[in-house]
């Protein structure tokens, strides 16, 4: 399986980004500090970093990435919102967004792991596309590590799970309440550029 082993810190800087959308609160970088002498951007190259963007940011390369907006692009809907949902829905970022794991590359690792099930059942594939009503618990046998057994408690870090999430106090279980709309990603995303990429 193909993995994106590109700096965090690096990245983020050459894409604009906090690397807080990243699940990263410390990392910096000295890498042309405060963007100096860069050129003005062309249409394409504006596009070209929006889709870049998105792709780091969720952890998926090319292929998979043309895929979804091929999909978005039958739906009803505006395209690029339709692409982000999509996206957004993948079970590694779902995993991510309940507060199971602290960056979205480690919510990767441990689906692929299969810590998690999906309405009872075992699902070890990232890419899984969860629907709404599908349930998504930390798996018995998993429990007792000292990994999962930190979420629960009083000294539980506190999660602020987006509104089409549902978690349970205290446990390690979650429910898709409905599917995420445009208002739900919070991240500083243009998505008509890259339904303006791929339109060409």
């Amino acid at each position: 399986m193909a993995k994106n082993m590109q700096p965090i810190a690096k990245r983020c800087k050459a894409l604009g980004i906090s690397p807080a959308a990243m699940g990263y609160a410390k990392k910096t970088t000295e890498r042309n500090p405060g963007n100096q002498m860069r050129k003005k951007k062309s249409e394409y190259a504006l596009q070209l970093q929006e889709k870049q963007k998105v792709k780091f940011v969720y952890g998926i390369m090319e292929k998979q990435f043309q895929m979804y907006y091929e999909k978005a692009a039958r739906m009803q809907g505006k395209t690029g919102e339709e692409m982000l949902s999509l996206i957004e829905r993948r079970l590694d970022n779902v995993v991510y967004r309940l507060g199971f794991a602290m960056t979205r590359r480690e919510a990767r690792q441990l689906v692929n792991h299969a810590h998690f099930t999906v309405n009872g059942k075992k699902v070890n594939i990232p890419s899984y596309l969860v629907k709404v009503g599908d349930v998504i618990e930390v798996k018995d046998s998993s429990r007792s590590s000292v990994k999962f057994k930190r979420l629960v408690g009083e000294d539980a870090p506190v999660v602020l799970v987006p509104q089409w999430l549902e978690r349970e106090k205290n446990a390690l279980k979650g429910t898709i309440t409905r599917l995420p709309v445009r208002e739900d990603i919070d991240l500083p995303i243009e998505e008509h550029l890259i339904v303006e990429f791929y339109s060409k």
